[in-house]
């Protein structure tokens, strides 16, 4: 990914508050980038502090990508994560007109940019970049077992379902653990957390024998300095349709700690009903998963609780606790530090950390 800073404007038409818009969404609250503009036709005239206050984001909402362009844009970001990772039709006349003004074309959909014939034509003429983050690199290689023997404690997020906040917890655990003054990286598995980290691979485009070695791969590279390598989730074991990298990563990332990530109040995987197991059991599936590779138990529960209000998030954190014996808490809402302590504690008691104290 290239270092240079980039400046923003980010296309939604239609989705911006929608859970779809989540790479819109991570890149405005964690992203190093700056936002100059979010285009969104049904809330053009607002500022994106008006329309979702939790990003943290002051920049303006307009209507098409003809008006960004006044504000001096660099890139245009395809801001969705949708099913099938299709480019919405609506987006195309955006596109082609940030194409033919020279700006690069950043998306991290699986219906690549460069396998359009017009956007490439267009692009060789402008001079316009067209950057497909989801492509992973191509030599990946099988995995070999190295990932065990990673100098790391490994902590990977788990969950109930998608688009639930693996990647959010994780990035709040990693500012926690260095606001306590740890050394820790966030490891980037998935198109958004790669614009926000500046590396990574999005293990959902990788040829499925080659999952956990590309998981394998991020750990490797993760920086000698760090102690804790913080991975991003994906999936859930139980969803029908994305359940084969969840495991994958389980696997390949050969994990210390896991962190479970759950919404409050959901009870089925969302858009196929399949109905998710109490929590207890469901954290008991992923230890006795893990424990036929490698030995690894969940430490903390992290409880999405945005669709309730503060007296009643700490019900649910309470009723989660009582549920699990395990700690509980909403990073986004109440900050990582419980958690963190929790997952620090957890990894004390890891063969590698008592290992690592005998070295």
């Amino acid at each position: 990914m290239p270092t240079a800073p980039r400046r923003y404007a980010i296309i939604t038409d239609g989705f911006l508050t929608d859970r779809r818009a989540k790479t819109a969404h991570g890149v405005m609250q964690y992203g190093r980038d700056k936002v100059v503009a979010v285009i969104d036709s049904g809330y053009a005239g607002k500022t994106m502090r008006e329309v979702m206050p939790r990003l943290g984001c002051d920049a303006p909402v307009i209507a098409s990508m003809r008006e960004a362009l006044a504000l001096r844009p660099t890139s245009l970001l395809l801001g969705v994560a949708n099913q099938g990772g299709f480019i919405p039709p609506s987006f195309r006349e955006h596109i082609l007109v940030a194409i033919d003004a020279g700006l690069e074309i950043v998306s991290g959909l699986h219906e690549l940019l460069r396998d359009d014939a017009e956007f490439v034509e267009r692009a060789k003429a402008s001079g316009a970049r067209l950057w497909d983050v989801r492509v992973p690199p191509p030599d990946i290689p099988l995995y070999s077992g190295a990932a065990a023997r990673v100098p790391q404690v490994v902590v990977l997020a788990v969950g109930t379902d998608c688009a639930i906040g693996k990647k959010t917890v994780m990035i709040e655990l990693d500012r926690a653990a260095r606001e306590a003054g740890e050394r820790s990286e966030f490891v980037a598995t998935g198109q958004t957390g790669i614009l926000i980290a500046g590396k990574g691979i999005a293990v959902d485009r990788v040829i499925s024998d080659f999952i956990t070695g590309a998981a394998e791969q991020l750990l490797l590279g993760v920086s000698a300095e760090a102690d804790y390598a913080l991975v991003e989730g994906q999936g859930s074991i139980a969803h029908p349709a994305y359940a084969p990298v969840t495991h994958g990563l389980l696997f390949g990332c050969s994990p210390d700690v896991l962190v479970m990530c759950a919404q409050a109040g959901r009870r089925d995987i969302e858009e196929y009903g399949v109905p998710l197991p109490p929590l207890p059991e469901f954290i008991a599936l992923h230890e006795a998963l893990l424990r036929l590779v490698k030995p690894a138990r969940v430490a903390a529960v992290a409880l999405n609780t945005m669709d309730l209000d503060d007296a009643a998030a700490r019900a649910a954190i309470t009723a989660v606790e009582a549920q699990t014996g395990l700690p509980v808490d909403d990073v986004v809402r109440f900050g990582g530090a419980k958690l963190w302590r929790a997952v620090r504690a957890a990894a004390a008691e890891t063969a590698k950390a008592k290992e690592n104290v005998r070295a």
